[in-house]
C-alpha cells in the first residue's frame, strides 16, 4: 500500500493558503516538537562493572551485572541455584513492558533453541524455549507440519512469546500459550521439574503464561498442524463501514484484523481464510514508505484534520490491494523493521466494535497519531494469567514512533479500555499493580501463592514484578 510523498508535499504552506486557514494556526503546529523527552536511539555507558541492555524499543534499559547465556541446561540451574542475587530472563527484547530489566543478572536463552524433536504419532514437537518464533515454524515447515496460529512479529523467542500471552487473531483461535502441552521449569533451588496437565495441574495453567516469574523456562512441548496454505486479502476501506460490518464479517473468515490510519478515516483490513489453491506470488512491501507518508501528514496537516483526511482519501489506494496465496508461517507473521512503543488492552469481546471506534475518534481528535491502531480477536483459554480466560476477547492496540512521546496511552486510553473490562497485553505498555489486576484475573491470587512457593525469596522479582504482584522489593 502506497502513499505518493510527492502529492503530500503539496499539503503544507500552499494548502494553507489556499483554503485560507489562518497562518498562525499552522505555524503553531509547525513549531509542536513530537519527540519525547529524553529519548535517545542508543544506550549510555554502563558504570564500572556492569553491563548495557535495553529493549527493541529503547523505552525499558538496565546495567545488570552480566548478560548470562548458560550453554546446558545443568549450568543454568547450577547457575541459578548458586546465584546470590536476581535473576530476569529474557527473549528478543520485544516486551514493552519492564518485565527484563534487573540490577542483578540478565538470562538469555540463546543455547537453548531449536527443534529437539517431533513425535511421529502425536506430531507434538519439541522446542528449546529460545527459539525464534520464525525458526519455530520454518522447522515445522520443514517436516510437514505447523502452527494453529502465529503472533504479527516473527523474532520472538518462544518463551517471550507464550510467558506474555502474546496471540495473533481469529474468532475461533485462542493464543500462542494454548499450544503448550508441556515445559521444563528450572525453579529457584535449581530443581528441574517436567510440567504437563497431568503431571503438575496447577503448575501447568500457572506457568502457560508466567511472565518468568515462576522459574527459567528451557524447553516446550507443542502441538502442530499438518502444514497448510492461506489466501490473503488486504483490502483499504471507510473505517466506519468496517466497524459496522465487524460482526458480520469477522466469524467468516479463519483470521480478521484490521488497522486503522489515524486522521484518514481508512482502514486496511487483513483475512486469511485456508485454501488448497497453490501458492502465488506475494506483492513487494511498501510499508516504510506508506509510514513515512503518514508521518509527513500529519506533520504537514495535522492542524487540519478535515484537510489530512481528504489528501489521504485522494491518495490512499482503495479496495483490495492483496489477493494471493501463501504458506501460513509466510503470511501470518513477519518481521517488524520499523520501531515504535505500544499499549494494547484485550476487552470482552462484545466491547471491541464500540470500543475501537472510540478510541479511533480520541486519536483523530489528538491530530498527532499517525500510527495504525490495529484490532484483533482472540478464543479463549484456560491459563490462569491468559487476558482470554474466561471469554472471547478483541484486542485493541495503539502505537507510537519509537522517538515520540506516548504518556497519553496511560493518561487517556488506559482508562477507557479499563471501564469496558479490558486486561493488559502483558509485555505491552501499562501502569497497572496488584490490586487493578486481582479484580481483573479471577485466578490471580493462585498465581501468586504458587509463585511464592517456587520462590519465596524473589530471586526472580524485579521492580515491575514487585508492582505487579504487591510484592515488597529491596534491590
Amino acid at each position: 500500500m502506497k502513499i505518493s510523498r510527492r502529492t503530500m508535499m503539496f499539503g503544507g504552506g500552499a494548502l494553507a493558503a489556499l483554503v485560507g486557514v489562518p497562518a498562525a494556526l499552522k505555524l503553531r503546529w509547525d513549531a509542536r516538537d513530537f519527540t519525547r523527552d529524553g529519548y535517545t536511539p542508543t544506550a549510555p555507558a554502563p558504570p564500572d562493572g556492569r553491563v548495557n541492555w535495553m529493549n527493541w524499543s529503547g523505552a525499558q534499559r538496565a546495567t545488570p551485572r552480566d548478560l548470562v547465556t548458560p550453554r546446558t541446561e545443568a549450568d543454568l540451574a547450577e547457575f541459578v541455584r548458586a546465584s546470590a542475587h536476581r535473576i530476569r530472563p529474557v527473549g528478543s527484547g520485544h516486551s514493552f513492558s519492564a518485565l527484563a530489566p534487573s540490577d542483578g543478572y540478565i538470562l538469555q536463552s540463546n543455547y537453548f533453541s531449536g527443534l529437539k524433536s517431533l513425535d511421529p504419532e502425536t506430531h507434538e514437537a519439541r522446542f528449546g524455549s529460545g527459539t525464534l518464533m520464525f525458526e519455530a515454524s520454518g522447522a515445522l515447515a520443514a517436516q510437514g507440519r505447523a502452527f494453529q496460529n502465529l503472533p504479527d512479529i516473527d523474532v520472538q523467542t518462544l518463551a517471550g512469546a507464550f510467558s506474555t500471552a502474546t496471540h495473533g487473531t481469529g474468532e475461533t483461535l485462542p493464543a500462542l500459550h494454548d499450544h503448550i502441552t508441556g515445559f521444563r521449569l528450572i525453579t529457584a533451588d535449581g530443581d528441574v521439574i517436567d510440567v504437563s496437565a497431568e503431571s503438575h495441574p496447577d503448575l501447568f495453567e500457572a506457568g502457560k503464561v508466567s511472565l518468568g516469574a515462576l522459574g527459567i523456562i528451557t524447553e516446550y512441548r507443542l502441538k502442530t498442524l499438518p502444514a497448510y496454505r492461506l489466501r490473503r486479502r488486504a483490502t483499504v476501506e471507510k473505517i466506519d463501514d468496517l466497524i459496522d460490518s465487524i460482526e458480520a464479517r469477522a466469524p467468516q473468515h479463519r483470521n480478521f484484523e484490521f488497522f486503522y490510519l489515524p486522521g484518514t478515516g481508512l482502514a486496511l483490513s487483513i483475512t486469511h481464510d485456508e485454501t488448497d489453491a497453490p501458492v502465488s506470488e506475494a506483492p513487494e512491501s511498501a510499508d516504510d514508505e506508506t509510514m513515512d507518508a503518514l508521518k509527513q501528514l500529519r506533520d504537514e496537516l495535522g492542524w487540519a484534520p478535515w484537510l489530512r483526511r481528504r489528501i489521504a482519501q485522494a491518495n490512499l489506494p482503495t479496495g483490495v490491494l492483496e489477493d494471493h496465496v501463501g504458506w501460513s508461517h509466510e503470511l501470518l507473521a513477519t518481521t517488524r523493521p520499523i520501531r515504535f512503543n505500544e499499549m494494547e488492552f484485550h476487552l470482552p469481546r462484545e466491547e471491541g466494535p464500540r470500543t475501537v471506534r472510540e478510541v479511533i475518534r480520541m486519536l483523530d481528535r489528538r491530530g498527532d497519531a499517525y500510527w495504525p491502531v490495529e484490532y484483533r480477536h482472540i478464543a479463549p483459554d484456560t491459563a490462569w494469567l491468559s487476558p482470554f480466560q474466561g471469554g472471547p476477547r478483541a484486542s485493541i492496540a495503539i502505537h507510537a514512533a519509537v522517538d515520540e512521546r506516548y504518556d497519553y496511552f496511560f493518561d487517556e486510553f488506559q482508562p477507557l479500555y479499563l471501564s469496558r473490562g479490558g486486561r493488559p497485553h502483558w509485555g505491552k505498555h501499562h501502569s497497572l499493580g496488584r490490586e487493578d489486576l486481582a479484580a481483573l484475573y479471577p485466578d490471580f491470587d493462585r498465581f501468586l501463592d504458587v509463585r511464592r512457593q517456587l520462590d519465596p525469596t524473589g530471586k526472580f522479582l524485579n521492580p515491575h514484578l514487585a508492582t505487579l504482584f504487591g510484592e515488597a522489593f529491596d534491590a
